[in-house]
């Protein structure tokens, strides 16, 4: 039975300046007449009908669910000028007691076309390499999972509400309730489920409206209170299932000028917090706080509504809603809140509120690159009475990891925290017993000096780790779990051990090379000595073996992990090996011959064992993780494999043209002596006497820069730095050629696919 409501009486000037400002279908003061408007509104552009749930099972499990159904104007019908849309659904079941959360995001078959044309108009903020990738998939009809098309077009009926989005449905039922079907055949859930309201239906906002940051303001009222009934199948096992529901509608006004062209436009304009709570007093919460994304992130807005247990609502515009501590999502690299203060001081409201569990972030293109909603608990006190509560908290367009390059410093930023938990620079004594030795062999601490082991182990690898690095070869490693379906979250600590074994190598190269600067700062050899250099790069070689001895790991993956390690160092101990002894011993064939393809077969050797081999092994070792079938592993290893050549040909080309933001001066590698890519493919395309010359130069070291210029533009005027970018170039391609059929579309993909990418074009 609903109760009796507050009408809320409005803070607008007069209810005619209302009716004339907003558009004819919008409620106008009073109580909001359900019969009207849950339809949907011929004047909005965008509308959507949201559902949440808390539900205890027969079976004593315990579940949240939220559902909202979207359109979007894409267009207008030329004699009618009545708006053409597109249709959209998002929701998400919640296993509060495993911990797990299933989500579905189903877009309408036209959001392939939708979206090539938003690209083709340039409005999207979104790097344009990912933009790229993301037309590749387009192009194919395709959406990038875990969005996926609808198998037939939605239906929205418009004079009673019922929303047919495939086999998705909300519809209201004749004896006023609510009905709510949700359906995902591949992870095998159903949900059936009636939703009773026991209040009347209260105003968000200002009165009910919500002030956008284009003019696009929108109308909110929600129902905070319904008994809820149905049931749900999980793994094949059905649920019967009770609780409490909530229901929002909004829709949103469009702008003045009735007849202008509408333009469907993804970008991120806006972010939101925004908590729904039940209390366990009997009283319910609502709490929006908007911002403007291109005004940095100035408020737009913000509301706190609290109903009583009569259904009385009262509308706030002072309280704190302020994030705590965050959680780092191991796939998108966004960092969220996971405990947040909700407090209003008006009404003696002091909250904690905190995540069931902290992975419940919905990744889908329609709020790229993903937002986090989920189940939240509260406790602390309702005035003078302590409550408990649950509740869903939604926040969206935060993200700061959109281009790549935001998206790397992420990844380093991550990166680092996982150095700093395995090899923090001040460990406690169970760290520093544990970076030793194991339980049972405590005794080789005995006169180990933890001091001493900090100076001389520690410090040296941290400080070159610590000045920077993109850290791509850690994303590898996590990027190929997820990107064959596996869930990278409980790997995060991984993104150490890449970084280690790469730091390893720098150390004991610029010691073998007798560089003098690494990162902008001095080798580890010339700050501490050749000794401890050596010492502390061989130690990181093994400070990640550490990683499995997780009693969580399969046996078989610990396995492979080991025998992937091994054949790793082998490789690149090798590589090493010929990069020592150099090539000079060929150079007088070459020069006077110029058959180059020997000297390039080798430099190319040099590379992959070095550096490609690592690459792949580490893009083998996640889809193993991720459960891949082997032509996927395969087919990830290849790829990264030649991303790790083409990296360093792109390397060699970036010494001698510049890198963009970098220290070093150009030509560093001429100066040394070495003998990169563009020198080899020069030797076979100049003259014998330019080919006599240019080893002469490359041989004596030059450091006046005059000789270097020359070098270099020797080497652009013959085209050999342009062959290496080609080459390099076809690398990536190729093997991308043979990855592409293997791994189906998604969010991953994309960003792996605008990565090698990247690497060709990261000077630019």
């Amino acid at each position: 039975m609903l109760s009796a409501q507050n009408p809320n009486p409005s803070p607008h000037t007069g209810v005619s300046n209302y009716v004339s400002r907003y558009p004819a279908d919008w409620p106008i003061d009073g109580p909001i007449d359900l019969q009207v408007h849950d339809l949907p509104h011929a004047s909005s552009t965008i509308e959507w009908w949201y559902q949440n749930t808390h539900l205890t099972s027969n079976k004593g499990c315990n579940f949240s669910l939220f559902a909202s159904f979207f359109r979007i104007a894409i267009d207008r019908d030329e004699e009618t000028q009545a708006y053409k849309y597109a249709h959209s659904i998002t929701w998400a079941l919640c296993d509060a007691d495993n911990k797990a959360y299933y989500m579905d995001s189903v877009v309408d078959r036209i959001a392939p076309v939708e979206g090539l044309k938003m690209i083709e108009r340039g409005h999207d903020t979104t790097d344009k390499l990912l933009l790229k990738a993301l037309k590749e998939v387009l192009v194919k009809g395709n959406v990038p999972l875990p969005d996926r098309l609808m198998e037939e077009d939605a239906i929205v009926d418009n004079e009673n509400l019922h929303l047919q989005y495939g086999v998705n449905q909300y519809e209201k039922l004749a004896n006023g309730n609510y009905k709510l079907r949700l359906h995902n055949a591949e992870k095998a859930i159903h949900c059936e489920l009636e939703f009773t309201p026991l209040v009347h239906p209260v105003r968000h906002g200002d009165n009910g409206v919500v002030v956008g940051t284009g003019g696009e303001d929108m109308f909110y009222y929600f129902i905070p209170e319904c008994e809820v009934n149905g049931s749900i199948v999980v793994d094949n096992i059905r649920h019967d299932v009770e609780g409490s529901g909530w229901y929002d509608h909004e829709f949103g006004k469009p702008a003045d000028d009735a007849g202008e062209k509408i333009e469907v436009n993804l970008m991120h304009d806006i972010a939101w917090n925004w908590i729904s709570l039940q209390a366990s007093n009997g009283q319910q919460i609502s709490v929006y706080d908007l911002f403007d994304n291109n005004d940095g992130m100035k408020s737009r807005g913000r509301w706190a509504v609290v109903i009583n247990e009569e259904g009385i609502s009262k509308s706030i515009k002072e309280f704190v809603f302020q994030p705590k501590t965050n959680w780092t999502s191991s796939r998108t690299f966004t960092s969220y809140p996971v405990n947040w203060l909700l407090q209003i001081p008006e009404l003696g409201i002091d909250l904690e509120v905190e995540a069931a569990f902290p992975h419940q972030e919905f990744v889908t293109i329609i709020s790229k690159p993903a937002f986090w909603e989920g189940r939240v608990h509260a406790k602390g006190m309702f005035g003078t009475e302590a409550v408990t509560g649950l509740g869903f908290i939604e926040r969206s367009g935060f993200a700061n990891v959109e281009k790549l390059e935001d998206f790397f410093k992420a990844v380093t930023k991550q990166t680092r925290k996982s150095v700093e938990a395995l090899l923090p620079i001040q460990p406690t004594d169970e760290q520093f017993a544990r970076l030793v030795a194991s339980d049972k062999n405590h005794h080789f601490l005995d006169g180990l000096d933890k001091e001493q082991y900090i100076k001389q182990i520690i410090t040296p690898i941290r400080e070159i780790i610590d000045r920077g690095g993109k850290c791509w070869r850690s994303y590898a490693a996590i990027a190929c779990i997820d990107v064959v379906g596996g869930n990278s979250q409980p790997y995060m600590n991984w993104l150490v051990w890449p970084e280690l074994l790469h730091t390893g190598s720098l150390i004991i190269d610029d010691v073998q090379d007798k560089s003098e600067i690494r990162r902008g700062g001095p080798s580890c050899h010339i700050a501490h000595g050749e000794a401890i250099a050596i010492n502390a790069g061989n130690a990181c070689y093994f400070l990640g073996q550490l990683l499995l001895l997780d009693d969580a790991l399969s046996v078989d993956i610990k396995l492979k992990a080991y025998q992937i390690y091994f054949e790793t160092m082998r490789a690149a101990h090798a590589g090493q090996a010929m990069d020592i002894s150099s090539f000079y011993h060929l150079m007088p064939g070459i020069v006077e011959s110029g058959d180059n393809r020997n000297l390039e077969k080798k430099i190319l050797a040099v590379h992959r064992l070095k550096s490609a081999v690592p690459a792949s092994m580490l893009a083998q070792l996640g889809a193993i993780k991720g459960k891949a079938a082997q032509p996927q592993i395969d087919g990830l290893g290849n790829f990264f494999e030649a991303l790790g050549l083409a990296f360093q040909i792109i390397d060699d080309v970036l010494n001698l043209r510049g890198f963009k933001g970098d220290l070093k001066d150009k030509g560093e590698d001429i100066t040394a002596g070495k003998i990169t890519m563009p020198v080899a493919k020069a030797m076979g395309l100049l003259a014998h006497s330019d080919r006599e010359w240019l080893w002469q130069e490359v041989s004596s070291k030059p450091s006046e820069k005059e000789r270097i210029a020359e070098v270099i533009t020797l080497l652009e005027k013959c085209g050999a730095i342009d062959a290496c970018e080609q080459q390099a170039e076809y690398l990536i391609e190729d093997a991308w050629k043979k990855l592409d059929v293997l791994i189906p579309d998604n969010d991953v993909k994309i960003r792996l696919r605008a990565f090698g990418w990247y690497v060709l074009r990261r000077h630019y």
